[in-house]
């Protein structure tokens, strides 16, 4: 595959919605629903902003090379991950800004609304160092 073959581009799909309207989400959510995307996607969240090349990611999963393409393509259509090249060597990385889309999207479409979750909540959820200890060990 050439490097044009690598770019990020949802072309058609970005309309006036930016890519962030419901079916676009609804794709994204969709790809992150297989257990092996969701573990990429983790990983490349852990490696932000370097990201892994794909001996590294193929390292850490222990899945065959051709199985490993196939989801990182997935993630790659839904513009959740993004690909470049250094010299011989394709390094991937989560795409932050999307994951920030879908999260404002559960937000804005689903706890806003109805006050079902604060801001302030989301944000303890989020950034209290003794519960992003514990998840991360559980």
């Amino acid at each position: 595959m050439s490097d044009a073959d690598y770019r990020v581009d949802r072309g058609a799909d970005q309309g006036a919605d930016q890519g962030f309207g419901v079916a676009s989400c609804a794709d994204r959510f969709a790809a992150l629903g297989a257990e092996p995307r969701l573990r990429i996607l983790r990983l490349l969240l852990a490696a932000h902003p370097g990201g892994m090349n794909v001996g590294e990611l193929q390292q850490e999963l222990d899945i065959p090379g051709s199985t490993l393409s196939h989801h990182l393509d997935k993630l790659r259509n839904e513009a959740l991950i993004t690909v470049r090249r250094d010299r011989q060597f394709l390094f991937y990385a989560a795409n932050t800004e999307v994951l920030k889309g879908l999260i404002a999207f559960l937000y804005a479409e689903c706890c806003s609304r109805s006050g079902a979750v604060t801001a302030r909540s989301l944000a303890t959820l989020c950034c209290t160092p003794s519960k992003l200890h514990k998840r991360r060990t559980t």
